[in-house]
């Protein structure tokens, strides 16, 4: 430890990540850092904005997939509509970025990228839409046992592993989106992988919950990328 934190010592506004929680300790891996080269950030690109009616938003609402128009008249319809467009938001987010920008980790000392929040989100929507609502017995497609970080830190600019990371998310919205069609009660049960009981509804508030957090997070990562601001 003495090399890292020396090095750590020379980069004395970025902190090194921790947790305070005990029950993931993990003993044998090490505390994640970064050399003095990682570090540099000479270029700073500067903000603009595509929208030319709102500059705050992402695009002219003209041109927005997310503005369906659809008429929210229950319950199920509002929660899936609502999911639909964070799902867009982040796939948005995402656009006219090569790979190499796609997995820039680009607000150490965190591993987040874009590339990884998708891969990331096509973990979360297997967990809670196959493996707990569906109950199929299915394992994770980037999570291990021994990396449960690994949607993260597989992250890497290559095409192909873009590639893989939409193919994957894709085909789990689908899935997603296939059972809710056929659901007629927000209230039925599925099992969590801790033996939990959950419903349907609770899992779509917490799914937009999720993207709702992360699109937060790639609101900042894709404006440190290429300086694009937008809701």
């Amino acid at each position: 430890m003495a090399e890292q934190n020396a090095d750590q010592s020379e980069n004395p506004d970025i902190p090194t990540r921790w947790a305070a929680s005990t029950e993931q300790a993990e003993p044998n891996i090490p505390t994640r850092w970064a050399s003095a080269t990682q570090q540099a950030e000479p270029n700073i690109p500067t903000r603009w904005a595509a929208a030319t009616t709102y500059p705050d938003m992402w695009v002219d609402p003209a041109d927005d997939p997310r503005d369906a128009d659809a008429e929210l008249t229950d319950e199920k319809s509002t929660l899936t509509e609502y999911l639909r467009g964070y799902r867009l938001t982040l796939e948005m987010k995402c656009a006219d970025l090569n790979p190499e920008q796609l997995a820039s980790r680009s607000v150490p000392p965190s591993p987040m990228s874009l590339l990884g929040l998708i891969r990331h989100m096509a973990d979360v929507e297997r967990g809670w839409f196959r493996r707990t609502m569906a109950g199929q017995d299915v394992p994770w497609i980037f999570r291990t046992d021994a990396d449960r970080d690994a949607a993260w830190n597989g992250a890497v600019g290559d095409p192909k592993v873009v590639e893989a990371a939409w193919q994957a998310w894709r085909a789990e919205v689908a899935f997603a989106e296939h059972y809710l069609a056929d659901a007629t009660d927000l209230g039925v049960h599925g099992t969590t992988r801790t033996g939990q009981s959950v419903s349907l509804r609770v899992v779509l508030v917490h799914m937009i919950e999720e993207y709702a957090r992360h699109c937060g997070h790639a609101d900042l990562i894709r404006e440190r990328i290429d300086g694009r601001v937008g809701q």
